[in-house]
């Protein structure tokens, strides 16, 4: 039997995977931070048209398709939905593993004839993969390196035995070589797998190193490259069956305790900690009730769960009572270093944010991040509480007002601080005012608050008592209140 490997590529993964639930037509991408900038992640087919290209930075991308919409980038989503499309490609063949962050590779040796051949099987694959909602361009060769640059080229089925002709006419970047390796072939003259095959192995390797021969040999059949399906995600789930029925939340709550202790136990030992766990509570009448609970931060101390469980328990139906209680982490993650002994940290802030979050929602709750920019409104962005950690330092700025209001316009007259303004329905009298301090708008971005041009500052304390933050600007005259100083 002639071993056969599939290899799926998936152009679009993150994009796609986001926009399952709500698609969209327009310009989309996926932003990561990196440093100070945000950088395209992954992009839809409508912001691929419109000339956007991954690794772009946000402000760049604006200017070319100013109706760009974007989402964070979530890596760890990511990487759970990889997985979960890598255990549905069992369906394909008994090993099926990752093959790097967008792509999957199945043994399919002897399983073929079960879909009606290679090529009912791939129309299968494809036909599936579409329904799903996601971009997949599919190979299948006698190699892993043969069926990986299909799926990265061409995407077809190289016949068996005939994985030179398949690859002749491919380009060199579909064999795993870095960039560097692939523009130097080019200035060569040499844009084809079958180009370089006929060069002299030993040239090759005094020029580029071993790798290529590595890639080429491993793509031709001459060095194996095994295919190591995933290991299985480890379960954390523990279960008490009870002799007698019970019904009261303090009995709940005892079983719950139990349960708790033993998963804990369970996690630290692997050095995990939960984020998301699940009690389901089965009745007697086999009907099951679940009360979940997503942390703000992954933990594995059973005495701060319990109490985030009882509204949870508490509002539940128990029926005629219930006999089993299981608790399972649904979503885990490596465990934080956490300070121990004397001086350990008070964890109650993220507790406060657990309870909140079971009402209004995880990412409904946000903390501020510093933005290294000179305009006020951008010098910070909102960002959900349970997926990020406090800035440390925020960037050395002169001083700012305590609270920052939208511009309010309070006249036009002259370029000096106003003597005498109305504000909110308040008159005001300047007693004393400091400035200004020019700011000017970001030319590279188009924000239609700065339409009105360069902005002079003016710290301002009235005799009323309040301190404001007023600004002047000189291109289109006007006078406005952004904040005010305790």
């Amino acid at each position: 039997m002639r071993r056969r490997v599939l290899c799926v590529w998936f152009p679009r993964l993150a994009s796609d995977l986001a926009l399952r639930r709500k698609p969209c037509r327009d310009p989309f991408a996926l932003v990561q931070s990196i440093g100070n900038a945000g950088h395209l992640h992954c992009l839809n087919a409508a912001a691929e048209r419109a000339g956007l290209a991954r690794g772009m930075t946000v402000t760049d991308a604006r200017m070319l398709c100013p109706g760009l919409r974007t989402a964070a980038a979530d890596l760890a989503a990511e990487r759970r939905g990889l997985g979960h499309l890598v255990r549905w490609a069992g369906r394909y063949g008994p090993k099926a593993g990752r093959d790097g962050s967008d792509g999957l590779v199945a043994d399919i040796s002897g399983v073929a004839h079960l879909f009606g051949g290679e090529e009912a099987l791939l129309a299968d694959l494809s036909r599936r993969l579409a329904g799903m909602g996601l971009l997949a361009r599919a190979g299948i060769a006698d190699t892993r390196g043969a069926a990986y640059a299909l799926s990265r080229g061409s995407g077809a089925i190289a016949p068996a035995g005939a994985t030179a002709e398949a690859l002749a006419g491919l380009p060199p970047q579909v064999l795993r070589i870095d960039h560097a390796t692939v523009q130097t072939l080019g200035r060569l003259g040499i844009t084809t797998i079958g180009e370089l095959e006929s060069l002299p192995r030993p040239a090759l390797s005094r020029r580029f190193g071993p790798g290529v021969l590595l890639r080429l040999d491993q793509a031709f059949g001459r060095v194996a490259e095994p295919v190591v399906p995933d290991a299985p995600e480890p379960v954390f789930a523990v279960r008490l069956s009870l002799p007698e029925p019970i019904g009261l939340a303090a009995d709940v709550l005892a079983g719950t305790e139990r349960l708790l202790d033993r998963l804990c136990g369970s996690l630290r030992q692997a050095g995990f900690a939960a984020r998301t766990l699940v009690l389901t509570l089965r009745r007697v009448d086999q009907a099951s009730v679940a009360v979940e609970l997503r942390l703000a931060r992954p933990m594995a101390d059973a005495s701060r769960m319990l109490p985030l469980f009882r509204r949870g328990v508490e509002e539940a139906d128990a029926g005629f009572g219930i006999d089993q209680l299981r608790i399972e982490a649904t979503a885990i993650e490596p465990a934080p270093p956490e300070q121990t002994g004397r001086f350990r940290s008070d964890a109650s802030l993220e507790d406060l944010v657990t309870r909140l979050g079971a009402r209004l929602g995880l990412e409904a709750i946000e903390r501020l991040q510093p933005v290294d920019t000179h305009s006020p409104e951008r010098s910070f962005v909102r960002v959900p509480f349970a997926w990020s950690t406090p800035a440390r330092d925020w960037p050395a700025r002169p001083d700012r007002p305590l609270v920052l209001y939208p511009p309010e316009i309070i006249g036009h007259e002259g370029s000096a601080p106003p003597a005498r303004f109305r504000w909110r329905r308040m008159h005001f009298t300047t007693g004393r005012a400091t400035g200004p301090e020019r700011i000017a708008p970001s030319w590279w971005e188009d924000d239609p608050g700065w339409g009105r041009g360069t902005r002079d500052y003016w710290k301002v304390e009235t005799l009323e008592g309040r301190r404001l933050w007023l600004f002047h600007t000189p291109r289109d005259p006007a006078w406005f209140v952004q904040g005010e100083f305790a």
